[in-house]
């Protein structure tokens, strides 16, 4: 089973929502739909931005945790380490 590590952005260099699960389409789909209460909702946060791939959930927990207490400017950086554009990757998933 995998386990993803995924920062949501409500735009680019908007309010950023790191998270953590082991169905990533789904969870995205729930982020969009806003079938959860919560900061997502509130801030429309449901941009797809950046994701991590794990093995293992201790790795994934650990790492989700790590990215959290990041200065939020490392956190951009890492987005635009791979996603310049701050594309929605949500589409590359149901390819």
């Amino acid at each position: 089973m995998a386990y993803y590590v995924y920062i949501l952005a409500s735009r680019q260099h908007g309010t950023l929502y790191t998270g953590i699960t082991n169905d990533l389409a789904r969870r995205l789909h729930e982020h969009r739909s806003k079938a959860n209460r919560g900061f997502t909702e509130l801030y429309n946060v449901t941009r797809l931005v950046y994701y991590e791939t794990f093995d293992a959930p201790d790795i994934a927990i650990a790492r989700e945790k790590k990215l959290k207490r990041w200065p939020r400017v490392w956190k951009i950086q890492t987005i635009e380490a791979v996603n310049p554009e701050w594309r929605d990757l949500y589409e590359d998933l149901n390819r």
